[in-house]
């Protein structure tokens, strides 16, 4: 059961992140081709990084039902994005679900590579962050990584909320699992909301040695 919901949660993931990529590329006005590489820029990029550090298969290059999954909604939203009013407004809380989902997805999956909590936790930050990097960066636009709310920090709590339930607590995988998406979309929804973030270095004047 928990398997099913592990890949059910993947390819809803890349889905959601598929659509994120499809609405900046809306905004951008790009052609049919854009879209595609948007859609699939956003939706296996995490996910393709997490694996090469892993050194296990790439997931879309075994199941192409991913890149499936990214260009059917890449060519959904060139025909329909324009009917989606507010399009940033539903791309921020599409990116809020994918962030969290993604975050646990890639964590289950370094775990399953045996890798350490510590690394576990950290490649699904790296699993749902990346795929909207890679987006912002090519559509030009400032990565929701780097504004100052919070956005890295949410897929970090999610991911490490998930490894202590599992290997700490013992609380079985899937309630875990439920429990750290939930947990890190409402990080995430703070930030959106009320604009929570994390206290910023501020520039000093640097010490002077004689």
């Amino acid at each position: 059961m928990f398997t099913d919901f592990i890949t059910i949660l993947d390819l809803v993931g890349v889905a959601v992140f598929a659509a994120t990529g499809g609405l900046v590329a809306s905004r951008k006005e790009m052609d049919l081709i854009g879209f595609g590489m948007m859609a699939t820029f956003t939706g296996v990029g995490g996910g393709t990084v997490r694996d090469v550090i892993l050194d296990r298969p790439v997931f879309w290059v075994e199941d192409h039902r991913y890149l499936l999954v990214c260009l059917g909604i890449a060519l959904l939203l060139y025909f329909f994005a324009s009917h989606v009013q507010r399009r940033y407004v539903v791309l921020l809380w599409s990116d809020a679900i994918g962030l969290a989902a993604f975050a646990v997805l890639g964590a289950q999956l370094a775990r399953e590579a045996d890798a350490g909590p510590l690394i576990a936790i950290v490649l699904g930050m790296i699993t749902a962050t990346f795929g909207g990097l890679a987006r912002d960066l090519v559509a030009g636009e400032t990565p929701l990584l780097l504004k100052q709310e919070i956005y890295a920090t949410a897929a970090l709590v999610s991911a490490a909320v998930y490894v202590v339930f599992v290997d700490s607590i013992g609380v079985a995988p899937l309630i875990a699992a439920i429990g750290a998406i939930l947990t890190g979309f409402a990080v995430r929804a703070g930030a959106i909301l009320f604009g929570w973030s994390l206290p910023r270095y501020k520039q000093r004047a640097g010490r002077i040695y004689k």
